[in-house]
């Protein structure tokens, strides 16, 4: 099999020859750097072209993306500039006044300019998948099906006053979600017809902390819910599989995520109860079993176990999936510098 051929078996619910693999969050340029053979100096000409250049030699057959540090000093995609604060210099009274200027979902549903947002995908995809080779590049897609983690524009106090004391603004918050998500599976799917897209795309929402959601389970299967299903279904209509990246403890979500049309499940947070021996027990609404991206944990996992460890965690995982689930190996998030390439070429080693 040929890399993205292996990739669209285990999309497909299908035997590969060996267990895949995705890629694309190492954080740290040292690593990325020896792995490719030349000096952090020369990463950071080029930071893009090295990362995948380290990829090839790890062997990995696609990519959800290159993660580039926001800068040489640190590890992070973020600084003090970029990051999602607790607080903004909105008021409260700003920020309800701001989604009531907002359109309303039909009207960003109607207004959408499908031609130009599909050609300005198209291009990104074709220059990046020549960049990648024989590597299958299939970015993840965060917009897409539904927005409900609005506190990177309010804030997070302003947003979660506003779910607890503004219902109407809390639901329009979840349409003009809904709408915009729908939007961008729209031109996914389009992609996917096309074949420039594969038939899975990571995507989802970081709504939990490691003791479970954020915001009522109530509040998001009677207003969040309704508009992820509405955003999913371009995709689900031409056999897409939406896998859900899943920071901290997203048990209680499951059902509606399920139900929405969510068909797998990527972020694996075993300290938080998301543990794989479960999870590949559970099927999709359509009876399925699960597409699995994981489930090497970056937190209790990758950073504290030897290199013969990872083997063997990789090995078990091979063997939990089998005939329960189709497995991906990738990573619960990131990889930092706490990481050590050993363990990374073993996780990618083991799974052959």
């Amino acid at each position: 099999m040929t890399r993205t051929e292996r990739l669209e078996a285990a999309f497909a619910l299908q035997e590969v020859d060996h267990t895949p693999a995705l890629g694309g969050w190492i954080a740290c340029p040292d690593n990325i750097a020896a792995a490719a053979g030349v000096t952090v100096e020369e990463y950071w000409e080029d930071p893009m072209a090295v990362s995948i250049r380290a990829y090839d030699v790890l062997g990995l057959d696609g990519l959800i993306g290159v993660f580039v540090p926001r800068s040489p000093k640190d590890y992070r995609c973020v600084d003090h500039d970029t990051y999602a604060h607790a607080q903004t210099q909105e008021t409260l009274e700003e920020a309800v006044a701001a989604i009531d200027a907002m359109p309303e979902a039909d009207r960003i549903v109607d207004g959408f300019d499908l031609e130009a947002a599909y050609a300005e995908f198209k291009k990104g995809m074709f220059d990046n998948q020549a960049m990648c080779g024989d590597m299958l590049w299939m970015p993840a897609q965060w917009g897409a099906g539904a927005a409900i983690s609005w506190y990177g524009r309010f804030g997070y106090e302003n947003f979660f006053l506003i779910v607890g004391l503004h219902e109407k603004r809390a639901r329009k918050l979840m349409e003009v979600g809904g709408a915009n998500g729908r939007n961008m599976s729209r031109v996914l799917a389009r992609a996917v017809e096309e074949g420039i897209y594969p038939k899975a795309v990571l995507l989802g929402e970081d709504i939990c902390t490691q003791r479970g959601p954020m915001i009522s389970i109530d509040f998001m299967e009677k207003y969040y819910a309704p508009q992820l299903e509405y955003g999913l279904e371009p995709l689900l209509e031409v056999g897409c599989r939406p896998v859900w990246h899943s920071d901290g403890d997203v048990r209680p979500m499951l059902d509606f995520l399920f139900d929405c049309g969510v068909a797998g499940l990527q972020g694996f947070q075993p300290e938080c109860g998301m543990v794989l021996e479960e999870l590949v027990e559970r099927r999709t609404r359509d009876g399925e079993p699960l597409l699995i991206f994981g489930p090497l944990a970056v937190t209790t996992e990758l950073p504290v176990m030897t290199p013969d460890e990872v083997t063997a965690k990789v090995r078990e995982s091979v063997e939990i999936c089998k005939g329960k689930a189709s497995l991906v190996i990738f990573t619960g998030n990131t990889i930092n510098p706490d990481v050590s390439l050993a363990n990374i070429r073993a996780m990618y080693e083991a799974r052959k």
